[in-house]
């Protein structure tokens, strides 16, 4: 069966499936590996390439992009020096 969510990958659907539903219960790479039955170098590199995407949907999404200009404001309660 062919995987649409890893491109090229000789690992299948339901596999790749498993491998992210331990992602979300947030275990180990060496657990992730022993569960799913990947070798541990595969989940290293699956969570390496899932990791570098959602950087990169975060980053779509920050509320603040190009310079954000910052004074010396401060706001507050009274600042005790010392």
């Amino acid at each position: 069966m062919r995987n649409r969510y890893v491109v090229r990958s000789r690992i299948s659907e339901a596999r790749f499936r498993r491998f992210a539903r331990c992602v979300a219960a947030d275990l180990t790479a060496v657990q992730i590996a022993q569960l799913t039955g990947l070798n541990r170098n595969t989940a290293n590199r699956l969570l390496g390439c899932l990791r570098e995407r959602m950087a990169e949907a975060c980053e779509l999404e920050r509320p603040f992009r190009g310079h954000v200009e910052v004074d010396e404001s401060y706001f507050g309660p009274r600042r005790v020096k010392g």
